[in-house]
């Protein structure tokens, strides 16, 4: 008569000695030391001065730039969705212009004129300066300042409480008892150029 879901155990009376096999939820090695290694990262902190959060606001202002540019356009053209259709349409044709300049910039890399002699900085101010422009004499003055206003603290207060988590030592360097500069993830690995 079959048994379903018991085991039946081997009789303890043979004088043979056969592995025991362990409970499969008991631990394998009662003897290792279980290490508590585990970090718990948070990626906001309050810098500890001024000068820290001078230098955070900086590092994270040249890192986020791209999503904090995108975080004021997304809120400036919600804003200006109701009312202000010319200048959502200004916007979205002077974002065209600079995505343009952009990609040209990737694709002719090597270009004297696009890389040496005018400034990229240069341009694309003159760009944010001329959609500044447009929006006010299309009367979205109100919609513009409202929004650099509420998104400006917004950003300034993440770029001063976001740590940068991509920064690391790297542990076989450190067990070695070498000394190893924190570097960013995207570079390669020393050993891997080894």
């Amino acid at each position: 008569m079959a048994s379903y879901g018991t085991m039946q155990r081997p009789s303890t009376t043979s004088t043979s000695t056969l592995p025991t096999t362990p409970h499969p939820h008991e631990p394998k090695d009662t003897t290792r030391k279980t290490r508590n290694d585990f970090k718990l990262l948070f990626p906001f902190n309050i810098p500890a001065t001024p000068e820290a959060a001078a230098v955070r606001i900086i590092r994270n202002l040249g890192y986020f730039r791209l999503y904090y540019i995108l975080f004021i356009w997304t809120i400036l053209s919600i804003t200006l969705l109701p009312k202000r259709k010319v200048s959502l349409i200004f916007l979205v044709a002077m974002t065209a212009v600079t995505c343009l300049y952009l990609v040209l910039l990737r694709v002719v890399p090597n270009s004297v004129v696009l890389q040496k002699i005018i400034d990229r900085r240069l341009v694309l101010a003159l760009l944010a300066i001329v959609t500044m422009v447009e929006l006010i004499l299309t009367r979205a003055a109100l919609h513009l300042f409202l929004t650099l206003g509420c998104g400006t603290p917004v950003v300034l207060v993440h770029a001063v409480l976001r740590v940068r988590d991509d920064l690391f030592v790297e542990e076989e360097a450190c067990a070695a008892g070498e000394l190893v500069p924190l570097r960013p993830t995207s570079e390669p690995k020393l050993s891997d150029a080894v």
